[in-house]
């Protein structure tokens, strides 16, 4: 009888000269990675993360976020400049890295080396009104789509995705809160260093907003969840996970606002875990719930939880050392190496 790919891959695995499981998780990621290649030889190639940078019209009020909106554009001068943890992690581990403004409140100068993809200068301030427009809904996704598939083109077939938006946590909560059906308490966090006044703050406002745009009800479209409480950013970047699941590349999720817009994605294709690596769990509230949706188990524990895309980045290298294993190490066999009676 003909083994599937996942059977061949774990008897090779097993027959590397080493014990059975005494490579840990590095077997598991090795497995995955060969299982979504579909090769008994797999390769991370020209690994990238593309970080997308968007304002919400909800942290002009200063209602959900200790730091003012302004910084969501100078961090991306910040990225520009090679400043940022990001910058650091990917030119330590030589790993591409794309900086997208998807809807910052500033008008970038064109010459800035960037993909100015724009929708609008920020959401409009959804504790007041709808986020967005169905018809920038539609373009934010289209546009992270494009922007998967140009790298895809230039033989990247390991991707992550990162985000910079001052007010985005609250966002990623409003998500979380409609698509797991759990209470918003359970889905708010901190975000960028909150203090507890500023955090019961943050979700007394959250619960008007979900009062608001009614996030309890069952049929809300994922289009009109985006459209009530997304972000230009959270957008782009569900798009941009469809387009790499459709091209089978392997994903590698960041962390908690990365992992929310992956829920939107879900809603849109929902086999799109199975080409999915969780880089971290991060130490944002609520985290491990989405991982625990996923029955995700993630690679790394370092309780980080600054976005960029930075727990991808971390993890890549231990993706490499995954496929390394399995295409350089010697098997009993060949090792001329005595395996287990």
């Amino acid at each position: 009888m003909t083994m599937t790919i996942q059977e061949q891959l774990q008897q090779k695995i097993n027959n590397k000269t080493k014990p059975i499981g005494a490579l840990g998780m590095l077997e598991e990621l090795a497995l995955k990675i060969g299982t979504v290649q579909h090769s008994l030889s797999p390769g991370i190639s020209n690994p990238h993360i593309v970080v997308f940078a968007g304002d919400h019209g909800i942290a002009a009020t200063g209602k959900v976020n200790p730091y003012p909106q302004a910084v969501t554009a100078q961090m991306v001068l910040n990225f520009v400049n090679g400043g940022a943890a990001i910058n650091v992690f990917t030119r330590q581990h030589n790993i591409g890295l794309t900086v997208v403004d998807a809807g910052v409140n500033v008008d970038f100068d064109f010459s800035l080396p960037i993909i100015h993809a724009k929708i609008n200068h920020g959401t409009a301030d959804y504790s007041l009104n709808n986020a967005m427009s169905i018809d920038e809904v539609n373009a934010a996704i289209e546009k992270g789509r494009n922007i998967v598939h140009a790298l895809y083109d230039a033989d990247c077939n390991t991707i992550g995705f990162g985000e910079m938006g001052i007010g985005n946590t609250s966002s990623a909560a409003l998500i979380m809160h409609h698509l797991l059906h759990l209470p918003l308490k359970e889905c708010v966090g901190k975000g960028a260093g909150a203090n507890d006044e500023q955090l019961q703050r943050k979700l007394e406002t959250l619960e008007e907003v979900s009062r608001l745009h009614e996030l309890n009800r069952y049929d809300i479209t994922p289009h009109q969840l985006l459209c009530r409480i997304g972000g230009f950013e959270i957008a782009m970047m569900a798009g941009a996970y469809h387009k790499a699941a459709e091209l089978n590349m392997l994903i590698v999720v960041d962390g908690f606002i990365a992992t929310a817009a992956l829920l939107v994605a879900e809603q849109y294709n929902h086999s799109i875990s199975n080409n999915c690596v969780f880089a971290h769990c991060s130490d944002e509230n609520g985290h491990r719930k989405m991982l625990e949706h996923f029955a995700a188990k993630p690679v790394l524990q370092l309780g980080m939880r600054l976005g960029e895309g930075t727990g991808a980045a971390l993890a890549i290298p231990v993706l490499q050392s995954a496929v390394a294993f399995l295409n350089e190490m010697a098997s009993f066999e060949s090792a001329g190496v005595s395996g287990k009676e």
